[in-house]
């Protein structure tokens, strides 16, 4: 739990917000949020996890292949900011509405040196949906991502940079693991054809978002 005060960091409103994590019998881990506010206040809560479903046994998640539910992406510009376009992105670089390796077509990206966009959700109704699915083809271990929200923002690890250790002494450099973040639009304020993130008094935000794992091993 997090009480935000009027004012922290810029933000308007007393913000309550609560995260619970929940681990299954079925190898999910299940994130489910929940905030509440005295002021309308922008409210877009994700989760910045790294994933390597190798256990680092491969040095970058290249080799990962990835299947995401999204025909579209927010634009950015080269700061990585979103210029408010929704593009289609079939048969470019960016698509992966098959499976497809990570590493395939990266260095094709333009912007941030790989990817790190925001993919827009196929059939987004706010209800759980299968979005998108994560697999390592060396050891078999596969992760599904189902979600309430809109976007996922698919970033590969492009800023790391050798100056972090991990456990066992292993050094995360560059790809060494990726994140996929459920999420809203990111820059929605400023954008009013993006999905609402403006959370106002009396309403309860809530966002469900689990990562379901198998392993063909």
């Amino acid at each position: 739990e997090l009480t935000s005060p009027n004012g922290d960091e810029g933000f308007p409103g007393n913000l309550k917000a609560e995260v619970l994590y929940t681990l299954t019998d079925d190898n999910e881990w299940k994130i489910s949020y929940e905030a509440s506010s005295d002021q309308p206040t922008p409210v877009n809560l994700t989760n910045h996890t790294y994933f390597n479903l190798s256990g680092m046994k491969n040095n970058t998640i290249l080799d990962h292949k990835i299947l995401i539910h999204a025909d579209h992406i927010t634009s950015v510009d080269q700061n990585l900011t979103p210029t408010g376009e929704i593009r289609n992105i079939l048969s470019t670089e960016m698509d992966f509405t098959k499976f497809k390796a990570i590493g395939l077509d990266i260095s094709k990206v333009q912007e941030g040196g790989g990817y790190d966009h925001n993919y827009v959700l196929n059939d987004f109704d706010k209800s759980l949906k299968h979005q998108a699915t994560l697999h390592d083809p060396q050891g078999g271990i596969e992760m599904k991502i189902f979600t309430t929200e809109p976007g996922l923002q698919f970033y590969a690890g492009n800023f790391l940079k050798g100056n972090l250790i991990g456990k066992e002494g292993i050094i995360y450099e560059k790809n060494a693991g990726m994140c996929l973040e459920t999420q809203h639009f990111p820059d929605s304020p400023n954008h009013p054809h993006f999905p609402n993130t403006i959370l106002r008094p009396g309403e309860v935000y809530q966002s469900q978002t689990i990562y379901r794992f198998t392993s063909s091993t």
